[in-house]
């Protein structure tokens, strides 16, 4: 899938793009098989097991496509934590020593 961009700078992350356009069809699909695939796997027909595979194999897509974009948020989110932890930490020291 060449048209699947896997690597992301966090600004570039953060805006909506074509794979999220994706993951949001396959999500809507995963919900929807998964809903049918396990009422019908219930009554045991041969079709529900059938659209439980598939299913799973949309959701497993869906996280292949997704995932990297969360993985450069959530870096960058951590990273900015972390900076502003050591900044409260550094000022609640200054503030002890008045």
């Amino acid at each position: 899938m060449i048209f699947i961009r896997r690597k992301w700078k966090p600004a570039s992350a953060d805006e909506w793009t074509r794979e999220d356009l994706i993951a949001v069809f396959l999500s809507a699909l995963s919900y929807f098989g998964l809903t049918v695939g396990i009422v019908l796997s219930l009554l045991l027909l041969k079709i529900g097991f059938i659209v439980l595979v598939v299913t799973i194999i949309l959701i497993i897509l869906m996280h292949w496509i997704i995932n990297p974009k969360l993985r450069a948020i959530s870096e960058d989110y951590e990273r900015k934590q972390k900076a502003y932890l050591e900044d409260l930490e550094r000022t609640q020291r200054w503030e002890d020593f008045k």
